[in-house]
Formats: structure tokens, sequence, C-alpha cells
């Protein structure tokens, strides 16, 4: 068996993958983001979550033969790395697995494992890539300061474009009536209270409030589709500098793909495709990005999974 577990922001995804492809199990958790709380969330969630997926399977730890852990943060705070990479050992009783930014289990699953980048944007937002061996990070910087078009990103804009609106500093959209209903204001300075004093600004629960946007968008408010749009044009960006980065060359077609909910937004995907200036080969994702994790964790085995195989699970 192969465990494969995405870390991302809202939760955290395992999975088990058998020598032929097929998906054993899944079960989820709550994030292991731990830069709120500390790194003492990251072990019982984790070994919670392994416990369940092996139950699911009808399996022990001594079944897996390998894995590989998608943390988020992981690789960003230099002293944190030694930590993360000791802990599965504490659930696992093996040293038969490898920790690593949960980008790659986006990069696995969409493009299966191939040469090309993929972008993913659900909490926070990331690019990763690999082209002849070499390996290319992009954005990835954190809410306060990145994360540009991520559900974070969205969310905190459209807070920006209620208050607006409220003030009329903008025209007013459906998204006042959309942010009202979706964050229960008896008056709207409240949104301050809700965020910031009972949220107290948490980071996942912020992000949910993108899907607001995406609502609003929807029912024809300028104002939100324009954020979506930005947010795939910034997503795009990553693209392009990545593909400098890697060296492809000016004329070949780059996979590339996609991972988290935000695209899930049309306006997000159809501002994305639209920004991508240079030959590129845009792929629906294949998996996602816990299976992709597991199938990261049998190609370091030396088990990699067909093309085929790949494909089966993803049409599961």
């Amino acid at each position: 068996m192969f465990l494969g577990v995405d870390g991302g922001g809202t939760k955290t995804a395992f999975c088990l993958v058998d020598v032929d492809g097929r998906i054993a199990a899944e079960a989820r958790t709550e994030s292991v983001y731990y830069l709120g709380e500390g790194l003492r969330i990251v072990e019982p969630l984790l070994r919670a979550g392994i416990a369940e997926v092996c139950r699911i399977a009808g399996v022990t730890v001594a079944d897996i033969a390998y894995s590989f852990f998608g943390l988020p943060s992981y690789g960003e705070i230099s002293a944190d790395v030694p930590l993360l990479d000791a802990l599965p050992a504490t659930i696992l009783g093996s040293s038969n697995y490898r920790c690593g930014n949960d980008m790659v289990c986006g990069w696995a699953a969409s493009l299966g494992g191939v040469d090309g980048i993929n972008v993913v944007a659900g909490t926070g937002s990331i690019a990763y890539g690999e082209h002849l061996g070499a390996q290319w990070r992009g954005g990835g910087w954190s809410e306060l300061f990145g994360d540009e078009g991520s559900g974070y990103w969205i969310a905190i804009r459209g807070l920006n474009a209620f208050s607006r609106m409220v003030d009329g500093r903008l025209p007013v959209g459906a998204l006042v009536a959309e942010m009202r209903r979706a964050l229960d204001l008896s008056a709207d300075f409240d949104a301050i209270d809700v965020v910031i004093n009972r949220w107290q600004g948490d980071r996942g629960r912020i992000a949910t409030l993108a899907k607001v946007v995406v609502v609003a968008a929807q029912a024809g408010d300028a104002a939100a589709v324009d954020i979506l749009r930005e947010a795939g044009r910034e997503l795009a960006l990553l693209v392009e500098v990545g593909r400098g980065a890697l060296g492809f060359d000016p004329s070949q077609r780059v996979p590339v793909s996609y991972s988290g909910g935000v695209f899930g937004s049309e306006h997000v995907l159809a501002s994305f495709r639209e920004s991508l200036t240079h030959e590129i080969d845009l792929r629906d994702p294949l998996l996602e990005p816990h299976i992709g994790a597991a199938v990261y964790a049998a190609r370091l085995h030396g088990h990699p999974l067909r093309a085929q195989d790949i494909h089966a699970v993803a049409a599961r």
C-alpha cells in the first residue's frame, strides 16, 4: 500500500492506493496548517487520519510500503523542517516516507507526474513545476503579503468591496446581500465583530467567503466579477514566470494544469485560460491531490504507476 497525505488549508486528506493503482481507502481530518496554532496540532491530526484510512482499508501501518506527506508551509520555516520530517516516524514506526510541501501533491495529481507546471488555488495559492529534473516553486508567500488569486485573497477583496458598497464608495451590487447572509449580519458593521472577534481572523474561515464572491458574480455583480478575473490573471502569471524559470524552450508546448476549489469559479478559470500568453497545453486535472500524493509515494518507492493506472484511478 502507498499512503498519500494532502494537508490543505482547510482539511487534510488521506488516501491509500495499492500496487495496481486502485484506491483502497480515503479519509479526512482537520487542516494541519500549523502557523496559527503551532506544531503541536500536526501529529495528532496525522495520527487520527492514518488510523482512519487504515481502518477503512482493513490494513495496519505495517502494510504501508511508502508514504508521502504534503504539508502546508513545509519548507517555509527552516527551523521547523527537521521537526516535521521526524513526525511521521512516530506514527508509522518506520522511515519509509518523505515529507514535502503540499504543492507537490497538486502537481503529481493534476499532471500525473510528468514535466510541467501546476497551479494550486485553494485557501492559499502556489505553483510548482518540474522540467528535466529541475524544480521550481512560485507564490505561496502567505496570506499577509502573498497568495494572490487564492480563496483567502478573493475573500478579503470581497469583504473590502462589501465595505465600500455599504459606504457608497462603490455601486451596491449583489455582493452586499450575499455577504450579509453569509455573515448573518443584523448590522453591517457587525462584519468586523464576526471576522475579527468571533473568527479571530481565522484564515480558513475567511477563505470560505470566496464562495460569496462567486455567488455574487454569478448574479451579475461587476465588482465580484472583477475580483475573480483578477484572481485568474494572478494565477496565470505564476505559469508565465515558471515557464521561464524551468527553462522550457519558447516554442515548446508546456503541460499546465490546476487544482484547488478556486478554479471551480467559471470566471477565474476563464480568466486564467485567457491570460496564458505562451504556448501552453492546458490540461484538466487527472486526480485529486491526496490521490496524487499516494501516486507520488509509489514513485518515490520505485514503483511508478503507469499512465493507464493513474487514469483508471481518476475514473473511479
